[in-house]
């Protein structure tokens, strides 16, 4: 065995954790003890960043009436997109999108601003700065499923309306309202798969080998 792999049990657990990790939607109100949130921001925050930028920045929304007005933001997102959708619109409307009224604590996770000084990693490829941020939530959802909290990303915002809203400066951008908490159960599959709305694909139809498309 590999001298530095984890034992059995550790390895199961963090495949576990992967594998019932959940977009969630449903929350059980309650609340997140201050030392579990100060863990799942300290997990999050030790997330591979590209020329170890650490863009991140998460702001923790503990007014009730920014709570109300962030989820008035989405419920406009969520209508321009039925719109969008035109003949899946019926089917859309029917999702639950957000549990931003019902769980114990949103996060809106973003990017800092004056990021075109960080070069190294971005040279050609600028957005890595969303791909280490993403990073920091994966981490965020993942230690979320490993103490028993369901965790939600919410996308459906208007950018420039709520980096507005909570005082951004120029530059930083928001890219996910979190909804975190405690949840009844976790869904045996991801919703859209149980609601209809789309099936996943296997990893086999992903995987090439040397080039674009080859099969291994």
């Amino acid at each position: 065995m590999n001298a530095h792999a984890f034992t059995d049990a550790e390895r199961a657990a963090v495949y576990r954790a992967i594998g019932e990790r959940r977009d969630m939607r449903h929350f059980t109100a309650g609340e997140v003890a201050p030392a579990l949130l100060a863990r799942l921001l300290g997990a999050a925050h030790q997330a591979p960043s590209v020329g170890l930028m650490q863009p991140w920045r998460f702001i923790r929304i503990s007014q009730a009436a920014l709570r109300e007005r962030i989820q008035a933001l989405v419920e406009q997102e969520r209508l321009r997109t039925a719109e969008a959708l035109g003949e899946r619109a019926d089917d859309f409307m029917k999702l639950k999108v957000e549990g931003i009224a019902d769980c114990a604590e949103v996060l809106v996770a973003a990017l800092m601003d004056r990021r075109e000084a960080h070069i190294f990693g971005r040279r050609t490829l600028p957005e890595m700065d969303l791909a280490s941020l993403a990073c920091a939530i994966q981490n965020l959802w993942l230690a979320a499923r490993a103490e028993g909290l369901g965790m939600g990303w919410v996308s459906l915002f208007d950018p420039q309306a709520l980096g507005e809203l909570l005082g951004m400066p120029p530059g930083a951008k928001p890219v996910a309202v979190l909804c975190l908490g405690p949840v009844a159960r976790f869904y045996e599959a991801p919703m859209l798969v149980l609601e209809d709305w789309a099936r996943e694909r296997p990893l086999s139809e992903m995987l090439y080998e040397n080039h674009w498309g080859a099969q291994p």
